[in-house]
């Protein structure tokens, strides 16, 4: 058999695999539905009106349910249009992802009667990801009316699920999405209620289709810092960088410098990791370091790009290093407007298609 025969059994395998889960789910549909006035959902008691309600956070979280996804805010009379974008909850402490129906394929859980929040939390997927895709479930909040991450205490009149169509690691596909509905099946029964899926195949078509917008406009712009004499320490690196504003990062071999909490620094300041974790990091010796920040997951407003221009040179200056680029080749100052015009284009490019550098939306697809 030829490496092509090969490769479209192996195709044709996927596929049908894919349709065989897609086959499944809507018998088992059918069955849901039967039993579904017999499901009896915990009682809730009656709560007394509060004066405030907390934005959820990750403090909110019990232990057993996971870590929590997060919510978004529906719009006045209930729940959002079909297609509809949401925006963020203001207050929350950290800025966390949302679905959103630009870059998720969304998927509706009705129930009966409302569900209490500590039973929609039991029964919440272990682990919140499709395959390589990240997986969110939100409830409907019976009193409020507000979308959030299920929690306790509450009763939830609808649920959504979603699956992220695209991010770095690539587009979703059938594999991810079966994987997609089971997981969301298994919850939905577990509530007695009816999930309602989008085509597969549609939501791979639009998967590919993001895929290859988002390929085709990812950039990190990163120099290369190159000694021009004596190596350098990790702590001679850190020192002579600490005035500049960085400070060491949560991975080895890393300073970074500006960013919120929960959001990326501006710019980062990377060398060989094995020196910072050597057993002896003042022994270890550093020739070249690397500057750089990531396009789209970084606003314009934090104004990345003048801070990289003003990094570079200042540590060139500090550490008596050559500026190169990505390349190799030597980096001149005034190369800088060349790619400030570039790095323009790209942010309206990003801004046309409601993906802004730095908006949640677009650093969840470019992650």
């Amino acid at each position: 058999m030829s490496s092509l025969q090969i490769a479209l059994l192996v195709l044709g395998l996927v596929v049908l695999a894919a349709l065989l889960a897609h086959g499944a789910w809507s018998a088992r549909r059918a069955e849901v539905k039967r039993v579904a006035g017999e499901r009896v959902h915990d009682p809730v008691a009656p709560q007394e009106p509060v004066l405030e309600r907390v934005a959820p956070t990750l403090d909110g979280a019990p232990p057993a349910a996971g870590p929590l996804e997060p919510g978004f805010a529906a719009p006045p009379g209930g729940a959002p249009a079909a297609g509809e974008r949401i925006e963020p909850v203001l207050g929350a402490r950290r800025s966390l992802p949302r679905i959103d129906a630009l870059i998720d394929a969304i998927t509706t859980v009705r129930v009966e009667s409302p569900v209490a929040g500590e039973t929609a939390i039991a029964h919440l997927p272990p682990a919140r990801r499709a395959g390589g895709k990240p997986l969110l479930i939100e409830g409907l909040d019976a009193d409020a009316g507000e979308w959030e991450p299920p929690q306790p205490g509450r009763r939830y009149r609808e649920f959504q699920a979603a699956v992220q169509l695209a991010n770095r690691a690539g587009a979703l596909n059938e594999i991810e999405y079966s994987e997609f509905v089971q997981k969301v099946q298994a919850f939905a029964e577990a509530l007695g209620a009816l999930p309602d899926f989008p085509d597969m195949l549609d939501a791979v078509a639009r998967a590919r289709e993001l895929d290859a917008f988002a390929s085709e406009h990812d950039a990190q712009l990163a120099l290369r810092l190159v000694s021009r004499g004596a190596a350098w320490s990790p702590g001679y690196v850190q020192q002579k960088a600490a005035p500049h504003g960085f400070v060491p990062g949560a991975l080895p071999g890393r300073l970074v410098l500006g960013g919120e909490e929960g959001a990326p620094p501006v710019l980062s300041l990377q060398f060989d990791a094995q020196a910072a974790l050597s057993d002896d990091p003042e022994q270890a010796a550093l020739r070249e370091l690397t500057l750089a920040f990531d396009v789209p997951q970084t606003a314009p407003a934090e104004a990345p790009f003048e801070a990289w221009c003003r990094a570079g040179e200042a540590l060139a200056a500090s550490l008596d290093a050559a500026l190169h680029d990505d390349g190799g080749q030597p980096l001149h100052p005034t190369a800088f407007a060349a790619i400030d015009q570039a790095l323009q284009r790209l942010y309206a490019t990003l801004a046309e298609r409601d993906l802004a550098a730095g908006s949640p939306a677009a650093r969840r697809l470019f992650s």
